[in-house]
């Protein structure tokens, strides 16, 4: 059978074809093409060799295998981009990941070809680091664009934007790309290493993230983004802001515009000299084709978008497996009053001591039985109902019927995973855009929102007793599930599809809007309004200067008092 999806895009419809009826994508995963089926319904109808036939047709031309360069960010972030790597490679492509030789992550599968290139740092160093980074948000109270910028933890950035200077001092890997013939190159652009290789190879890029700091996204794409109903980062505003709200949310856009610059300074002199010539971020992301955008507006706020952008939320959402028996015996003991599942993240697992206990102290006053993943030293307080582990399947024990609430650090990941299973939420978000992410569930009605730092024990205990206890917030979270799901292609599909699209046909310069090719006086309109001005003046003016000549033919001589004239005496 021929299953299909009808996808957003206009005439355009993935349908899925095994080349017979028998195979199944499990049994052979490349066997399945992608089809632009113009008429699905006549999809529907076919079946068997004449389908085959037809699909064949179709098709030609579309399932020809690419050769794909992929520059991905190690971390969290790679965990979904994964899952698009290994799709490709299961429809055929020849896919080559450019990494470094020192990460937690990147490079541990067999199914594609890895290239390495030297650090200057090695795994302890680097694990050092993000623990400094890590730490730090312990010890700030109120996290802003300023004191993310300046903060002195921020030197594992300055690490991961200057690891690009060795992948271009290795000449071998370099004329190796060079001779590679690459289609496009699929990227994260979080270290800026990914965009500055698609600028200095002249290759089309696929950009894969939740967003940017700063205005970059906006600016780049040349998207509109009202500061009145667009909250900016790290503030932690609704899109239905009060007049104070909107008056900081302008002061904050000024300042990414005043000081965002710094942020990426080490980036952009690295890009300058490895391309040549002065780069700004507006040179580097502006030439990106398709920005592969891992949210949705189920979960964001309404906001106006361009057409090279394609929202993929809810890609790392998968079907919940069978738990191992070691977690299946823990949600079986809970008996009625189920469980809770609380993780702040892969990166982060240690916590200050006497934050530990709080919490801890906090989880033994619900019934629930709590599975915490957790690598520091245990608190000596924990309570009997609370069991830490190393590591936990986070979206299967979510998925469980027994699964009650969700204490997360509102890192994107977790926060689809809590909606697409429906389990309502404790959020404690630490740093980045974990504030954001935390209020737009808060809005929703999909959780509670805890400052983390100073939070007391009785305050996570009565959030959890609230989300578990209070219907309201299962219904809300089940609402946004629904309508999560309720969508014509699955996220993984559709940034298959955009991948594929740009390496067909080498870019998509046809989503490019015009509006990059304007001066900023042009893009504001200030030249049009500025003649209009003109001209509405210009006709004023000679208005009234016709007005007041007339005046003056019309009145001005009976106007006047004709002076008697003097005789002259004799």
């Amino acid at each position: 059978m021929c299953k299909y999806t009808p996808s957003a895009g206009a005439g355009f419809v993935p349908v899925l074809l095994p080349w017979t009826d028998s195979i199944t994508p499990a049994q052979n995963p490349t066997s399945w093409i992608a089809l632009d089926c113009r008429f699905p319904m006549a999809a529907t109808i076919l079946t068997g060799f004449p389908l085959l036939c037809v699909c064949l047709l179709l098709t030609s031309g579309f399932a020809e295998a690419g050769k794909l360069l992929v520059v991905p960010m190690d971390g969290s972030h790679w965990f979904t981009m994964r899952l698009v790597v290994e799709q490709l490679i299961q429809r055929g492509h020849e896919l080559v990941l450019i990494i470094p030789e020192v990460s937690w992550q990147l490079g541990k599968s067999s199914n594609f070809t890895v290239k390495t290139y030297s650090t200057a740092y090695n795994l302890e160093e680097l694990n050092q680091m993000f623990k400094t980074f890590s730490d730090s948000h312990w010890n700030i109270r109120q996290q802003s664009l300023l004191t993310m910028f300046f903060d002195s933890s921020s030197d594992i950035f300055e690490h991961l934007f200057l690891h690009c200077k060795n992948l271009f001092r290795d000449t071998t890997l370099i004329e190796y790309i060079k001779e590679s013939s690459f289609d496009a190159v699929f990227l994260d652009p979080f270290d800026m290493c990914g965009l500055i290789v698609a600028n200095y190879f002249s290759l089309p890029s696929v950009v894969f993230t939740r967003g940017l700091f700063c205005h970059f996204l906006e600016e780049s794409t040349q998207c509109p983004s009202p500061p009145s109903y667009v909250p900016r980062i790290f503030l932690g505003f609704p899109d239905a802001m009060s007049f104070r709200e909107r008056v900081r949310n302008h002061i904050s856009h000024l300042e990414e515009h005043l000081f965002c610059h710094y942020f990426l300074k080490t980036a952009l002199e690295v890009a300058s000299e490895i391309l040549q010539t002065a780069v700004t971020p507006y040179d580097l992301y502006s030439h990106t084709s398709i920005w592969l955008l891992r949210t949705d507006f189920v979960f964001d706020y309404p906001k106006p978008v361009m057409p090279n952008m394609v929202f993929i939320g809810g890609i790392n959402c998968q079907e919940g497996k069978p738990l191992p028996k070691e977690f299946e015996a823990y949600v079986n003991a809970s008996g009625e009053h189920g469980i809770v599942v609380f993780s702040l993240g892969s990166m982060v697992s240690d916590i200050p001591e006497k934050k530990a206990m709080e919490i801890a102290d906090a989880l033994g006053k619900i019934p629930q039985t709590v599975l915490w993943r957790y690598t520091g030293t245990p608190p000596p307080n924990l309570s009997k109902n609370t069991i830490l582990v190393k590591w936990l399947p986070q979206n299967d024990l979510l998925g469980h019927p027994k699964a009650r609430a969700f204490i997360t650090h509102s890192g994107s990941h977790g926060i689809y995973e809590g909606i697409c299973n429906g389990v309502p939420m404790v959020m404690l978000p630490l740093f980045g855009d974990q504030m954001d992410n935390a209020k737009r569930m808060e809005t929703r009605g999909a959780g509670v929102t805890l400052n983390v730092l100073e939070m007391t024990s009785a305050d996570l205990a009565n959030a959890l007793k609230a989300v578990i206890n209070d219907k309201s917030y299962k219904e809300n979270i089940m609402h946004l599930s629904r309508l999560h799901k309720d969508r014509p292609i699955e996220p993984l599909d559709l940034a298959v599809f955009w991948v594929e699209f740009v390496m067909r046909h080498k870019g998509a310069p046809h989503l490019r809007p015009a509006a990059h090719d304007l001066t900023w006086y042009q893009y504001h309109s200030l030249d049009v309004i500025g003649f209009l001005l003109a001209v509405v003046l210009g006709v004023v003016f000679i208005t009234y200067k016709c007005c007041a000549f007339g005046c003056r033919k019309c009145f001005g001589k009976k106007g006047r008092v004709k002076k008697p004239h003097k005789s002259k005496a004799h």
